[in-house]
């Protein structure tokens, strides 16, 4: 028997006191265990955002997804709300532990050891994936900083004075705080930053991206990785390649599916990644739809070893975007890190934002973006014809003056939509 097998029937025996899945598995006889992952993906149900959101708002203010009674869980974190109603989450001692757990892989397979200084260029609000990944650097044995409450150039400074080796940041972030030591007259080739361990969006494994940010932070390697507060720290990058994201498959049942129809999809196509956590029995979840769009390389079944040596799920180009973040203009599919792509491509742009509207039923797209001080001064016909180069589509181009598009420390919302 698998050990994931192993650690699935036991969280399925402990969900007997758990009243979200005890009601929700009602009938299907998972809850006395089952012999092979296949019976387990073809009698279990999904479970969606909507239905947890529903759950809390029924059951205010945490829902019925707890296993234990109250008194036995010590954290409470929530969804930053950026795909709709904030999710608030428990955990147990036990389960926070777990996700310590995952959370040291993702630093080991970056190279960060216990020799190291990490900052961490964050707000520190509610969000779970801040603390988990200070917590889990500390355990690990590293020098930690918690950059909350600070500026940009005043972590920027503290950054250079402290000999920081990693920096933990969004891959948006991390270029503005390159743009914002450019201006204050800080030279980043000064810092100590080997490796820029980023997340929170698709960023760090688009090519053009991460070409961007190893030429603002000379000699750091960019490390990608994603994790949601739902599930908990869930990928780490392949030390052999870059841009490809292995799941954590000892901690998480991996399958990426239709979206449309929930039935698997076939190595290299795209699909909706689906997760059930092993580890997190407090708050657990099964069969999680998480809306990220992936592409596999390696299937849904057993698999040989990848250039790294993990045989671990591999996610090509890591994170693609969000299921329902897809527009569809005048016929093609257009996905945010595509356009992204694009523009960090062509290069020269400080900032952007994608306005998508609507006349007559049709999606437009329309782009606006910041000029970086050196930018040539034909950027926006760059632009628009490599939109209708890549994309097959003519978006209109406009320029924003110097400083005037909104930055971003956490994840960045770029687009608007009418």
């Amino acid at each position: 028997m698998s050990q994931q097998l192993v650690q699935l029937n036991a969280l399925l025996a402990a969900l007997r006191t758990n009243p979200f899945y005890a009601g929700k598995l009602s009938g299907t006889g998972l809850l006395d265990g089952v012999a092979s992952l296949a019976e387990f993906h073809a009698r279990c149900p999904f479970t969606t955002k909507a239905e947890l959101v529903a759950d809390q708002l029924a059951n205010p203010p945490y829902g019925t997804n707890l296993t234990f009674p109250l008194e036995r869980y010590t954290r409470c974190h929530q969804t930053s709300g950026s795909t709709g109603q904030p999710l608030r989450w428990l955990d147990t001692p036990e389960s926070w532990s777990w996700m310590l757990d995952n959370w040291e892989i993702v630093h080991r397979q970056a190279g960060t050891t216990a020799a190291d200084r990490v900052f961490f260029a964050f707000s520190f609000g509610p969000f779970l994936g801040f603390w988990t990944a200070f917590e889990s650097a500390q355990r690990l044995g590293c020098l930690v900083f918690a950059g909350g409450g600070m500026t940009s150039t005043a972590r920027l400074r503290a950054l250079l004075e402290l000999r920081a080796t990693t920096l933990c940041c969004t891959p948006t972030y991390a270029i503005h705080l390159a743009e914002v030591a450019a201006k204050e007259g800080l030279d980043l080739r000064r810092a100590a930053v080997k490796t820029l361990s980023v997340a929170g969006e698709p960023g760090g494994s688009i090519p053009a991206v991460r070409a961007r940010l190893q030429e603002l932070w000379p000699g750091a390697r960019v490390y990608d990785h994603h994790g949601m507060t739902e599930v908990g720290p869930v990928s780490y990058e392949c030390p052999a390649q870059p841009g490809v994201l292995h799941v954590i498959e000892r901690a998480f049942i991996a399958e990426v599916v239709d979206p449309a129809s929930g039935q698997p999809v076939r190595a290299c196509e795209r699909g909706e990644l689906i997760l059930t956590n092993l580890g997190r029995t407090g708050s657990p979840l099964l069969r999680y739809r998480t809306g990220d769009l992936v592409q596999h390389s390696t299937g849904n079944v057993q698999r040989s070893a990848c250039a790294c040596g993990s045989r671990d799920l591999a996610l090509e180009g890591g994170i693609l975007g969000r299921v329902d973040d897809m527009v569809v203009v005048r016929g093609v599919n257009v996905y945010p890190s595509a356009v992204e792509e694009i523009i960090r491509r062509i290069g020269g742009v400080a900032e952007y934002q994608v306005r998508v509207s609507r006349a007559n039923a049709l999606a437009e797209l329309t782009v606006t973006v910041e000029p970086q001080p050196e930018a040539p001064g034909d950027l926006a016909e760059r632009l628009a014809a490599a939109f209708e180069s890549r994309l097959a589509l003519r978006v209109p181009v406009t320029l924003a003056a110097l400083g005037s598009l909104p930055r971003f420390e956490s994840k960045a919302r770029r687009w608007t939509r009418d």
